[in-house]
């Protein structure tokens, strides 16, 4: 099987997401993948866990760490080429099952920030608690519908947007507090330099503001 179609959603003013969908269900694949296009999203399938860590540049067997995504901030908020934003696996899957693939990308120190959904047919509670204590985003049941891949699709862009403003405020926050100790600077008023053709009311006030 080919990894992914790389081909791009209609165009849209929003920013898209790409999105790494894993199923060995080859149906079920191509439901994810259509329900993931008709929200604006990039997709690219694969149809197991192992091939999921290649993809994402780590070995399976070697546990390597060299990814092929790059990010700008913690969250893989970047939506230039195709750098995966947000992975969906399949619970049960032969070989690398989607609970082992959440556990690897989550010890992997370049990957950690991508969230991770895991879905599944079965609706057993003490498996869904495991993978979101596992750090999951969520977990989904099958069939899954369009309107939970809209309220993902929401949740991970508002996530990501929000902290991208942070990070924008952080570095702004110095040239902030710069320009308030300027300001600061050139509104105080330095008595000593009045010249004798200053009214004298106004430098009885000025010495008074200087002395409080």
């Amino acid at each position: 099987m080919a990894v992914g179609d790389l081909s791009s959603s209609p165009s849209s003013s929003s920013p898209e997401l790409h999105v790494l969908a894993v199923d060995d269900s080859f149906v079920d694949r191509k439901v994810i993948e259509r329900l993931l296009r008709i929200s604006a999203c990039k997709v690219t399938t694969v149809e197991s866990g192992t091939r999921a860590l290649q993809y994402l540049g780590l070995d399976g067997d070697k546990g390597s760490s060299a990814p092929k995504v790059l990010f700008l901030s913690s969250r893989p908020l970047c939506f230039l080429d195709l750098k995966v934003n947000l992975i969906v696996t399949d619970y049960s899957m032969p070989g690398l099952t989607g609970y082992e693939l959440l556990k690897k990308i989550k010890e992997s120190s370049a990957l950690r920030e991508i969230p991770v959904v895991i879905m599944s047919s079965e609706n057993i509670q003490p498996r869904i608690e495991e993978c979101m204590t596992e750090g999951a985003e969520d977990f989904l049941l099958k069939p899954v519908k369009l309107a939970d891949v809209k309220r993902l699709k929401e949740l991970i862009m508002k996530s990501g947007l929000a902290e991208e403003e942070d990070n924008k405020a952080k570095h702004s926050c110095p040239n902030r507090i710069l320009q308030n100790n300027t300001a600061s600077s050139s509104s105080s008023h330095d008595v000593s330099s009045l010249d004798d053709v200053t009214p004298s009311s106004k430098r009885m006030k000025l010495e008074s503001r200087a002395h409080d």
